[in-house]
């Protein structure tokens, strides 16, 4: 495996803007939000994220990576039209779509632990999206639409103070709120300073693809979807929403993991919704575009079909990097 910096292992200066960013205004006010990121071109899943918010009129935040296997125009299109109709942030994977030129692949940034076949395969697939989102009907304004999003939202639920970012709160596609990382020894003093730098209660992330839940006291809490539109533990089928709420999450939602935190402006409820979708019609999707021996089939199709090798018990106390 290789540590230099390489596309799809690189960070461009252009991913990054530091915590201090979010001592500003909140741009979206809301008693309940939900942080879906990593949808992947996954409909299906958006239906379904699209029903849960409905039943409580949460606010949906999209924030990045919503295109990824959707590498085909109409489908492309339908996805892109679906997630701007809720407010949406760029990930990594949009930013890199609406580069007219770009040296970064697809910008994952990953770290030396992912092995080069799967950073390989990941820059091709990037490449192929690029290519794709250049043939959509009207594709100028589709590619201005994306490269408008902003990289990062400040949301206010109730008296708390919420940074909803792609990847951590230095960069885009930053690595620092996957689970390994935010539970590492001696991770709580840097969170501490990072909530005092930020001036923020929580930070709702994505971009790592598993997901991962970390109280630092009652300073605040960071929590990662990992996935909206894969499934993010071995042996299950279904997706992961956050849900940040000044409500307790009311029965018949499909809650799995979470809990009341009470941070400096009193209590916020953090939640792991499971996004419930149907798999046969995604699967189909998947299999037409992406066949066996394809990029993406390679890369993905057994965490599709049997989930990656992470627990439950993973979120909070992780036994390392599956």
């Amino acid at each position: 495996m290789r540590e230099t910096a390489s596309p799809g292992r690189t960070c461009p200066t252009a991913y990054h803007y530091g915590p201090a960013v979010f001592r500003r205004p909140p741009e979206l006010e809301a008693e309940t939000l939900y942080a879906a990121g990593g949808l992947y071109g996954n409909l299906p899943a958006l239906q379904a994220l699209e029903a849960l918010a409905a039943q409580e009129r949460a606010a949906l935040v999209f924030n990045g990576d919503f295109h990824w296997f959707d590498a085909e125009p109409g489908w492309f299109a339908q996805v892109q039209a679906g997630v701007l109709r809720h407010h949406a942030s760029r990930g990594n994977v949009e930013t890199e779509i609406a580069a007219p030129e770009s040296l970064a692949g697809c910008g994952c940034a990953y770290p030396p632990e992912v092995d080069d076949g799967v950073v390989e395969r990941s820059n091709r697939i990037a490449q192929r999206l690029r290519e794709v989102a250049r043939r959509t009907p009207d594709a100028a304004a589709t590619l201005a639409a994306l490269a408008r999003l902003p990289m990062h939202w400040r949301a206010q639920v109730g008296g708390h103070r919420v940074a909803v970012v792609h990847g951590d709160a230095h960069t885009l596609a930053g690595w620092q709120f996957d689970a390994a990382r935010l539970h590492a020894p001696g991770a709580e003093a840097a969170l501490h300073a990072l909530f005092d730098q930020a001036s923020v209660d929580v930070f709702a992330s994505s971009h790592t693809c598993l997901p991962a839940l970390r109280p630092v006291g009652q300073r605040g809490v960071v929590v990662n979807n990992g996935a909206a539109g894969m499934p993010n533990f071995a042996g299950t089928g279904f997706g992961l929403v956050t849900r940040l709420s000044l409500h307790a999450p009311a029965q018949g939602l499909p809650v799995l993991y979470g809990q009341r935190h009470e941070l400096p402006a009193g209590a916020l409820h953090v939640h792991a919704l499971r996004v419930d979708f149907d798999a046969r019609a995604w699967e189909d999707r998947f299999l037409a575009t992406w066949p066996e021996g394809s990029d993406a089939h390679r890369s993905y199709w057994p965490r599709i079909r049997q989930g990656p090798a992470f627990q439950l018990t993973d979120v909070t106390h992780p036994q390392g990097r599956p």
